[in-house]
Order: structure tokens, then C-alpha cells, then sequence
């Protein structure tokens, strides 16, 4: 998705190389400045640019095109002012968000220094060009730019989403220049207007960790050459020709084609159902125009479709409560069939039916482990560490089918899922509560418009039978679905700068404090540890559950509880909240308000 953080503008030309010229392209100065305009990696190669029509966002896409002694990258990114001269230190390993990277690229906000700039964003792009290389066994790693003294040309997707990104690692189109060898999507999803990042892709999925900082590492070193000048030349010697491919296009008439076959080929299978969108001021608005018009829904109702970075409506996330709401409204006001939401960059999605029923979290990865164990009967279904033992009852006892509950992160389930084949398990669908969900058949690509035509592809074969069909087709598949009454979640901060810690990290900490509250559980008649777990520690009691976990990246315990009363629930918080109250760093203000509630 082309999302970027300024004013409005369409179809902007962002990194034109030509000689003895910087890349003149200007926008406003609240624009997010990120140029990748050094992405010089590949010598007597050409490189392609992809483009961007956006309005505030935070997601910018790109790829790589390799063959032979030609290479084309297409990349959308923003250039303007920057808040942090090219010369200043920038500590790259604190940009890694486990298999992304984040940062801030607008500045204004208090206490969040721009550290996501122009000089960086290069640096960064010219690693994964020389990381790249040395996967497709190349010319191997670069440690200079000024490697490169071809012209590139630019090629302009415009605005993408992710999952769309990574599906041009595949698509075969000779026209086109597809499929290409590497993709970065620029993209901070729901995060604020102020805030963007890259995530990288090839034909073999989504980069790692270590990946990740090996790339960091050697931007680093490139961020410090080019601070002395060594990029000057390289600039004023390129030159390159702009051209432009509608990509989203392309990957949409996939999904339609896919939406007509299982209807056998019908030409319009959705016609007379009435379908809202909620892209949330994302880039999930394609949808609309681009599959459900050409598959014959009708679409009045939809909503929010035009990006918007500043997020205006509500937050595009499909967890989030006031959006989940917007949508179910869409859906009420306009008598629809079926109501489906998206978040910023696409590779989320969730639904809701005509009664105005949520699908999403536990449901929706319910109706998806419907749907894929009719087509692959017995497979295990694998989730992060949040989802609910009726889940697992549903999935086991219900479906005929393997609940493999393991870590939170969409990364650590699709890669589980992967690793459950190889070694001879079955598995088709890897999802977390989040949205994010891969199937097998896609490439295990965790996306949020996929996820939708896999329901839209039960309608549709539904209608073929009977014509007058609508959602409770999908509500269906989840009847039997046990949901707990209460489902909350508390966050537990550590205080990174309280004399407990005793000078140690705070997942040291959060470490010590998982063990003490294991140990304290084995002394309580009334609770039992999971037999199997991978993350925290996970305890049943009372009716429900509940799990106490290290956040992934920051110096939180996030505690789950769900259980059939508040009641219950509150034995459960109860239980949590004696074993912890032992580690003053701890804040527990946010459980003892849930228990005096």
C-alpha cells in the first residue's frame, strides 16, 4: 500500500534518476521523507521505482525484478525535508521490529525524534539489494554505492498492499517484468501518522530476524560511507527512464478468477448480494471497484474506501473495537449481506454477517478452519498463543481436526506451519487473533483480501444451489463455537528504570516473574498448567483460562483471561495478581482495577 504521511497527491513520481540532477521531485514539508533513490546495488543493471497515489498513509510498496545482468526494482517512497542531517548517528539495530522495521519518519510528535529519513531509508534499500544479490548467489554483498554507474529506470505500481507486494514475487507476466526477486512494502499499518516502516519479501515469503539484522547491520555501514560524500558521483551519473504498471489490477483479477471458479465459472456469482467495505482510510478500497463490482455484488454502503493516514474514521484494525463497530453499523444501515473490514495495508481482514454478527478473532479463525477442513480433512490448524479453549473443542471435537496452539506474532505461526510440513504433519491454515492468516495453497501469505475471497467463494458456490443464499451460510459453519462471557486483556508494564531490576533487562525480569507465578500455580489444587505450551504460562481453571506472557518487543506481561463469569474471571485475576505482587517493577494498577470492577 502507497502509504505515505502528507498531503494528498496522485500518482507521484518519487525517485527519478537523472544526470547531474538530485531527484528534484518535492512535496510539502509534513510529508514523510523517504526516498530510496540509493537502491544502487546492481551494476549495468536498470532499476525500477514503484509509484504512489495516496492521500496521509503510512505504507509504501516496492519490488525487485532480477534477470541476467538486468535488474528492475519497483518501490513507492516519498522524498522531502528531513529532520536528521545525513551525518547523524543513527543506531540501525534499534529500527528492527522482530521481522520488520519501524521507525518515526514525520517529525512534531514529543518525545519520538525522527529516525526514519531520507539518508536512512537509502541505506537501508541499497542493504536489501546487496542482501538479495547474495541470496541469489550474484555478485554477493556491496559495501560502497559506488558499485553502480548504470541509469535505472523507474517503474510506478502506485498504491498496493502488502500481500499484493509479495504475491509480484510470483506473478508470471513477461510484459510486466514479473515476477520480480525482492519485495519491500513501506508500510507502519495502523500506527500513527507519524510512524512508517519497511517489510521485506521474496518468492520464498517474508524475511526473518536474522535477516533483518544482517540488512540493518550493513545499511549501516553504507548510511556511514555515503555520510562522507561517496553517493555524489553515483547521482549526478545515473539516468533512467519512468514507466508504470497497475499492478493492483493484476493481482485483483486473481482474486475474481478464483471467486468465478468456484462457482464454476459463473461470470457474476455474488450478483444481487449486497456486500459493504470498510477500508478504513486504507489501502483495502480496491476491493470494492476491482473484485466485488466485477463478481456483481452491490457495494452502496461502503465506507472509508479513500486513504487517509491520519486515520479521520476510526483505526483500520480489525480487532479494534470502535472499528469493528463502524462496520457492523455499515451493514445495519444498508440491509447488507455481509460486512467485511480490512486493516491499513490489507494483510488483516475480518467480517461481519447480516445479523450483524462479528467474525473475526476466535470466530473467524473458526470459519476459516471450517472451510479449509472440509477441503483438507484431519489438517492441523495452527494459532498463536491467545486463542480460546473453545477454539481448540470446536476445531478437535467439532471439525475432526488438530488445534496446534503456539506463539503470538503472524510470523512465528506461518513459520510453525511451515515447519509442521516438513516434518511430516499436515497443515493448510496458520492464523492469529489478529486477522493475520496464510493458507498453504496461497504461499503462506498472510492476506487479509484472500482471506475474504475464501468466504466469498463459499457464497458463491452456496448460490449456485441456491440463489437467495446470504451470510448464515458462513454463520453456520461456526455454530457450536463455545465463546467464553468475559474476554479481557491486561497489560502489565515493566518499569525499565526501578531499582529491581538490579541493572538487568526487563525481559530478564518478565522471565523471572513467568517462573515464580509457574511455581505459585503448581501449589493451587483449584488450577492446572497446560500440558503444551509454547509462550508464558497458560493455566486452567474456574471454567476458563487465562495466559500470562513476555511481550515480543516491548517491556510488557500482556495477561489474557476468558472465562464464563466475571466471577470466574476475577478467581482467575486473583490467582495472577498474588504470585506478581512480589515484583515492585511490576504495575499491576490496570489488574487490581479489572478486580475491583
Amino acid at each position: 500500500m502507497a502509504a505515505l504521511s502528507g498531503k494528498i497527491i496522485q500518482n507521484a513520481f518519487l525517485a527519478q534518476h537523472r544526470p547531474q540532477a538530485r531527484h528534484s521531485t518535492r512535496y510539502p514539508s509534513d510529508f514523510c521523507a523517504l526516498d530510496t533513490r540509493s537502491v544502487h546495488s546492481f551494476q549495468e543493471r536498470r532499476l525500477r521505482l514503484a509509484g504512489t497515489s495516496a492521500k496521509w498513509l503510512n505504507t509504501i510498496s516496492t519490488a525487485w525484478i532480477s534477470s541476467s545482468k538486468q535488474a528492475y526494482i519497483s518501490c513507492n517512497a516519498a522524498q522531502g525535508s528531513s529532520d536528521v542531517s545525513s551525518s547523524a548517528k543513527v543506531d540501525f539495530l534499534k529500527l528492527q521490529n522482530g521481522s520488520d522495521i519501524r521507525g518515526v519518519a514525520v517529525g512534531g510528535v514529543e518525545g519520538e525524534p525522527v529516525n526514519l529519513t531520507e539518508p536512512v531509508t537509502e541505506a537501508i534499500a541499497s542493504a536489501f539489494a546487496a542482501w538479495l544479490l547474495n541470496k541469489k548467489k550474484a555478485d554477493g554483498w556491496r559495501l560502497t554505492l559506488g558499485i553502480t554507474t548504470a541509469g535505472h529506470d523507474v517503474l510506478q505500481f502506485g498504491l498496493a498492499s502488502t500481500p499484493a507486494m509479495f504475491n509480484s514475487t510470483l506473478t508470471e507476466d513477461e510484459i510486466n517484468h514479473l515476477p520480480v526477486d525482492g519485495a519491500i512494502m513501506i508500510t507502519a499499518s495502523h500506527l500513527p501518522y507519524n510512524r512508517n516502516g519497511l517489510k521485506f519479501f521474496t518468492s520464498a515469503g517474508g524475511l526473518n530476524k536474522a535477516d533483518i539484522k544482517d540488512i540493518l547491520e550493513h545499511a549501516s555501514r553504507i548510511y556511514e560511507d555515503s555520510s562522507h560524500g561517496s553517493t555524489q558521483e553515483l547521482e549526478q551519473a545515473s539516468k533512467g527512464e519512468v514507466s508504470n504498471v497497475d499492478y493492483m489490477s493484476i493481482y485483483a483479477s486473481d482474486l475474481v478468477k478464483a471467486v468465478r471458479k468456484s462457482a464454476g465459472n459463473k461470470e457474476k456469482p455474488l450478483e444481487g448480494l449486497h456486500i459493504v467495505v470498510d477500508a478504513g482510510n486504507g489501502a483495502g478500497g480496491f476491493f470494492v471497484d476491482k473484485v466485488l463490482k466485477p463478481l456483481g455484488a452491490i457495494t452502496t454502503g461502503s465506507q472509508f474506501l479513500e486513504p487517509d493516514g491520519m486515520f479521520p474514521n476510526h483505526i483500520p484494525n480489525p480487532e479494534d473495537k470502535t472499528a469493528m463497530k463502524a462496520i457492523t453499523q455499515a451493514v445495519a444501515d444498508n440491509k447488507a449481506d455481509l460486512g467485511i473490514i480490512f486493516d491499513t495495508d490489507v494483510d488483516r481482514s475480518a467480517a461481519v454477517d447480516s445479523s450483524g454478527r462479528e467474525l473475526n478473532r476466535n470466530r473467524l479463525i473458526a470459519l476459516m478452519s471450517a472451510i479449509v477442513l472440509e477441503e483438507h480433512p484431519g489438517t492441523t490448524i495452527v494459532t498463536d498463543s491467545v486463542t480460546s479453549d473453545g477454539l481448540t473443542t470446536f476445531i478437535e471435537n467439532k471439525l475432526g481436526g488438530k488445534h496446534h496452539r503456539f506463539k503470538r506474532g503472524y510470523k512465528n505461526v506461518i513459520d510453525e506451519a511451515i515447519r509442521l510440513n516438513t516434518i511430516g504433519e499436515e497443515s493448510h491454515l496458520a492464523m492469529e487473533t489478529s486477522g493475520h492468516g496464510a493458507l498453504k495453497e496461497n504461499h503462506w501469505l498472510d492476506d487479509g483480501a484472500y482471506l475474504m475471497v475464501k468466504l466469498l467463494n463459499k457464497l458463491a458456490a452456496a448460490r449456485i444451489l441456491n440463489p437467495n443464499v446470504g451470510s448464515k451460510v458462513l454463520t453456520d459453519l461456526v455454530e457450536g463455537l463455545e465463546e467464553a462471557s468475559v474476554t479481557v486483556e491486561i497489560r502489565l508494564k515493566i518499569d525499565q528504570n526501578h531499582a529491581d531490576l538490579k541493572g538487568g533487562s526487563f525481559r530478564d525480569y518478565g522471565e523471572a516473574v513467568l517462573k515464580h507465578l509457574e511455581n505459585s500455580i503448581s501449589k493451587d489444587e483449584h488450577l492446572c498448567k497446560a500440558p503444551k505450551n509454547y509462550e508464558g504460562v497458560r493455566v486452567s481453571g474456574y471454567g476458563g483460562w487465562f495466559l500470562l506472557r513476555l511481550s515480543l518487543h516491548d517491556p510488557v506481561l500482556p495477561l489474557n483471561i476468558e472465562a464464563p463469569s466475571k466471577d470466574d474471571a476475577i478467581k482467575l485475576g486473583l490467582a495472577v495478581l498474588t504470585a506478581v505482587s512480589e515484583f515492585p517493577a511490576l504495575d499491576i494498577t490496570a489488574l487490581n482495577k479489572f478486580l475491583q470492577q
